[in-house]
C-alpha cells in the first residue's frame, strides 16, 4: 500500500471535526446510508476541488477517539449480493471508491476512500445528494450549488486527475515502468531520478505535492502502470482479450487481462495474434506464413479502442472478443463522429492528452488516418468491411475473416461498397465498377454482378453517380454524402 492506512486514519481523526469531505461512524452500516454518503462525499470532493472524501468506521463523531467496529465491508451482504456490487449497482457509473481495512491499538478499523465527481454529478439511485457541513442532503435541482457543480465537473480532465498520492521517488519508480518510458522515447540510462522525475511531470504523467511528494496522475498509470490493480481509479481499464470457441460467447476458451500500462501496445498485439488462425502457402520457393487477420487493421483497431474509450465509464473498459471467423473491438463510449463518416470526418480525440503521448510513443498517428488504414487494410487482404456499431454506450468494430464474394450477405456486399467509395473518395479518385471489382478480388466477367451491387446502393442511397450525364462506360459514383 503506497499509503500507510494507520498514519492517515490518525490524521482524519485529529481534524476538530467532520466536514464537507469526511465522515466518521462507530456501527451504522445501513446499506443505502453508506450510498448516499458515497454520492454526497464524491460531489463534495468535487465541489471543493479535494483529492479524496473519507468515511472512516470506528472513530467516535464526538469524542475523535479510535474505539473500533464490527463493520466488515467484505462479509456484509444485502440479500445475496456483497455490499460493493450492491452499492455499484445503485451508484452513477461515475463513481469510485474503494473499502479499506486496518487494525490500531488492539481495534478493527475500516475506512471508505471517496474520488471525487468526474464529468457529472455522482447519483444514488437516480439523485445527487451533498454536504453541508457534516450533513448529508439531497442536492437541489435547479440550485446553484448544482450549477457551480456541473461546471466543476465537466471542468475537470480524468487524464489529470490522481489515481495515486502520497508517493516518495522510489515509489513512483516502482509503480512505473519507467525503463520502458526511458527506452521508447530514448532517454540515456545514466539519466538521474532527479530528472526523470521531471520528465515525468512535463509529461503530466505524475506531479508534485505540497508534502514533497509525487502523485500519479490517471494518465501515468494508464500508459505506463506496472501492474494497473494498484491504481482503483483506472484499473478497470486493463485491456481485456476473451478468445472463444465457435461464433457465439457461450464458450470462452481462455481469457487474459493486460495488467500493465497501454504503453506495451506491441505486447498485447502479440498476443492477440497468436490466437488469430493462420495457414501456410507456397510463393515462388519460400513458404509464407498468411494469417486470417492483417496487422495493420488489427493495430489500428487496438490502438484507437484504447486512445478514445470514454474514460469517464468507470465500470468498463477495452475489451477484444476472438471468434471462429471474426474479432470485435469493444471499447466505452460512443464515437465522436458519425460513424457513417468515420473514414472522410476530421478526427475527433476524446483524450487528448493520451492521444498526444501515443503519437510521439508512435501507437497512433493522431491524424484521423486509424479507420482509413483499416478499410484499405481489408480491401488489400479481400476481407468484408469492418462493420461499426454502437450498442449502448459502447463503440464496437467487427472484422470478418476472408469470404468469398458469393458467401458474402447483401449488406456486407453493400458495406463493402460504402466504404471503398469512401476510401476512394478520400484517395481523390473515383470508385467505378472496376475499382469495386478489384476491391473483391473479381474479374472483369464479374462485372453484371457489381452493376447489380452498385444499383441496390444506390437504390439504398449510399452511393450516388458523380456526373449522371456521363456515358454508361464512364460513370463514377461518390458516397451519399459527398
Amino acid at each position: 500500500m503506497p499509503e500507510d492506512i494507520i498514519t492517515l486514519i490518525t490524521a482524519l481523526a485529529s481534524q476538530s471535526s467532520e466536514n464537507e469531505c469526511l465522515e466518521f461512524k462507530h456501527g451504522n452500516t445501513d446499506p443505502d446510508r453508506i450510498g448516499r454518503d458515497i454520492s454526497a462525499l464524491a460531489n463534495s470532493a468535487a465541489l471543493l476541488g479535494h483529492t479524496f472524501a473519507y468515511k472512516v468506521w470506528g472513530i467516535d463523531d464526538a469524542s475523535h477517539q479510535l474505539i473500533g467496529t464490527t463493520f466488515n465491508p467484505k462479509t456484509k451482504k444485502i440479500g445475496n449480493q456483497e455490499l460493493e456490487l450492491w452499492l455499484r449497482q445503485h451508484l452513477s457509473d461515475n463513481a469510485e471508491f474503494r473499502f479499506e481495512e486496518a487494525e490500531a491499538f488492539g481495534k478493527h478499523l475500516v475506512l471508505l476512500r471517496i474520488w471525487p465527481a468526474q464529468y457529472r454529478p455522482v447519483l444514488w439511485q437516480g439523485l445527487a445528494y451533498i454536504r453541508t457541513g457534516s450533513s448529508t442532503q439531497e442536492l437541489k435541482h435547479g440550485s446553484r450549488r448544482e450549477e457551480e457543480l456541473w461546471n466543476r465537473t465537466r471542468a475537470e480532465v480524468f487524464e489529470l486527475q490522481h489515481a495515486l498520492n502520497g508517493l516518495t521517488d522510489e515509489e513512483i519508480l516502482a509503480k512505473l515502468d519507467t525503463d520502458w518510458y526511458r527506452q521508447q522515447l530514448g532517454i540515456p540510462q545514466t539519466t538521474s531520478t532527479e530528472h526523470m522525475l521531471h520528465l515525468l511531470a512535463s509529461e503530466h504523467l505524475i506531479s508534485e505535492q505540497d508534502s514533497g511528494r509525487y502523485a500519479i496522475t490517471n494518465l501515468g498509470a494508464l500508459m505506463f502502470a506496472r501492474n494497473l490493480n494498484d491504481f482503483p481509479s483506472v484499473a478497470r481499464k486493463a485491456l481485456r482479450v476473451i478468445r472463444y470457441d465457435g461464433p457465439s460467447s457461450i464458450a470462452p476458451s481462455r481469457s487474459k487481462t493486460f495488467p500493465y500500462g497501454y504503453a506495451k501496445l506491441d505486447q498485447m498485439l502479440d498476443y492477440i495474434e497468436a490466437l488469430l488462425p493462420e495457414e501456410e502457402t507456397i510463393e515462388g520457393a519460400r513458404q509464407v506464413t498468411r494469417r486470417a487477420f492483417p496487422h495493420t487493421a488489427l493495430r489500428e483497431l487496438t490502438a484507437n479502442m484504447l486512445i478514445h474509450q470514454d474514460l469517464s465509464i468507470t465500470g468498463a473498459g477495452p475489451m477484444v472478443c476472438i471468434f471462429d471467423g471474426r474479432l470485435e473491438f469493444t471499447n466505452p463510449g460512443r464515437s465522436l463522429v458519425d460513424v457513417a463518416r468515420l473514414l472522410n470526418d476530421p478526427p475527433h480525440s476524446r483524450n487528448e492528452r493520451m492521444a498526444a503521448l501515443c503519437r510521439r510513443l508512435h501507437l497512433c498517428e493522431e491524424a484521423g488516418s486509424g479507420w482509413d488504414k483499416v478499410v484499405l487494410d481489408c480491401e488489400r487482404h479481400h476481407l468484408p468491411a469492418p462493420q461499426a456499431e454502437e450498442p449502448g454506450d459502447n463503440m464496437r468494430v467487427v472484422l470478418t475473416q476472408s469470404t468469398p464474394f458469393r458467401e458474402l450477405t447483401r449488406q456486407q456486399r453493400m458495406d463493402a461498397a460504402y466504404w471503398h467509395a469512401c476510401a476512394q473518395y478520400a484517395q481523390r479518385q473515383p470508385m467505378t465498377n472496376a475499382s469495386l471489382r478489384e476491391r473483391f478480388g473479381l474479374p472483369s466477367s464479374a462485372a453484371s454482378q457489381i452493376s447489380r451491387l452498385i444499383k441496390m446502393c444506390l437504390d439504398e442511397h449510399q452511393l450516388k453517380i458523380d456526373d449522371p450525364d456521363a456515358g454508361k462506360r464512364y460513370v463514377r459514383y461518390l458516397p451519399y454524402w459527398a
